[in-house]
């Protein structure tokens, strides 16, 4: 039978071939997780996409199959080291770089590759995956758009990640768990209704543009964060109209979100977006953005956002396409 979607985002997933999602009524049946009840999160848009690292302490630390629950907890740095030095009890490693990249395509894995990754970490259609990771949940925030894109429903991020996690005492393990695979269908992936290409934004202009980079990448005085190499761009600066928003802004000191008060005033209120504008949010690669995309998607309930993964290393590098510099937005281009 045909695969009948659940996720809230209605997005156009198509099946390539044929699944079956319906659940067995035995008992050994997987368990439904249940939104984390934290009244942290009870003001998002969408709280049921947040965990908390109790929440995941409870759930992913050896009771999971014992209750029948229907979880996989992964790791995504961007340090791809980082998870063999110690990472949460029972969560697995994915590999942003090796694992949803197309090294030769410089894209995303297609629907077969895609699938064989998700089924070889023991993840089904109706699996609640937790994601977190370093640097305030950049490359989880990532996996996760990623993983939407090919219409996983049930995806959650740890707030706080992995850095708060450790600052809390919390035990950590370098043993790897056991997996048994599974076989994971072969969905299509929607690049309309989450991401941005550069075609996009080129049609974009008059429609809210997000740069979450740094000020100082925003201006055009640098082409890379402070702390990493200069990784190619040859020009710096950016989009024309783009708002300078940059994600930190979104997070609090120890990684986790800040309110949705506080979100609002950063980007309802100082940089002029409704919940119901078209927006595409970019970086320098996507990563960033991401982080933003999952602020703006599921916190603060806008109805369309779009990620442009290609961000400034692809813009920057095009020939004739425009660029602003300076701490102005700049004009959109005219005759395109």
């Amino acid at each position: 039978m045909k695969a009948t979607l659940t996720n809230y985002h209605r997005a156009p997933w198509r099946n390539v071939g044929e699944m079956t999602t319906e659940s067995s009524s035995s008992p050994d049946s997987p368990v439904r997780l249940a939104a984390d009840p934290s009244p942290d999160f009870s003001g998002y848009a969408h709280p049921e996409k947040l965990v908390s690292t109790q929440w995941v302490a409870d759930h992913a630390q050896g009771g999971s199959h014992e209750n029948h629950e229907n979880i996989v907890v992964l790791e995504s740095n961007e340090d791809t080291l980082l998870y063999s030095t110690g990472h949460v009890p029972g969560a697995l490693k994915i590999d942003w770089h090796t694992e949803l990249n197309d090294p030769v395509s410089r894209d995303f894995v297609g629907p077969e590759e895609f699938a064989r990754v998700l089924g070889s970490k023991g993840i089904s259609r109706d699996t609640t995956v937790v994601f977190y990771g370093d640097k305030s949940n950049w490359w989880a925030a990532y996996a996760l758009w990623v993983f939407t894109l090919y219409g996983h429903a049930d995806t959650r991020l740890m707030d706080g990640g992995r850095d708060k996690w450790i600052a809390e005492g919390r035990e950590t393990t370098r043993e790897v768990p056991p997996v048994t695979e599974v076989d994971y269908p072969v969905i299509e992936r929607d690049d309309s209704t989450e991401r941005a290409s550069r075609e996009d934004v080129l049609g974009h202009f008059g429609k809210p543009l997000v740069d979450v980079r740094s000020p100082l990448e925003y201006t055009g005085e640098t082409t890379h964060m402070a702390g990493y190499p200069q990784e190619g761009t040859l020009r710096g600066g950016h989009i024309p109209t783009a708002a300078s928003v940059p994600w930190a802004k979104a997070a609090n000191e120890d990684g986790t979100f800040k309110s949705r008060e506080e979100l609002e005033e950063i980007y309802k209120n100082d940089a002029g977006l409704g919940t119901s504008d078209d927006v595409v949010a970019y970086c320098r690669i996507g990563e960033r953005s991401s982080h933003t995309w999952f602020v703006l998607r599921h916190l603060l309930g806008y109805e369309k956002v779009r990620n442009y993964d290609g961000s400034w290393t692809e813009w920057g590098n095009s020939v004739r396409l425009p660029i602003a510099v300076g701490e102005e937005r700049g004009e959109a281009p005219t005759g395109r």
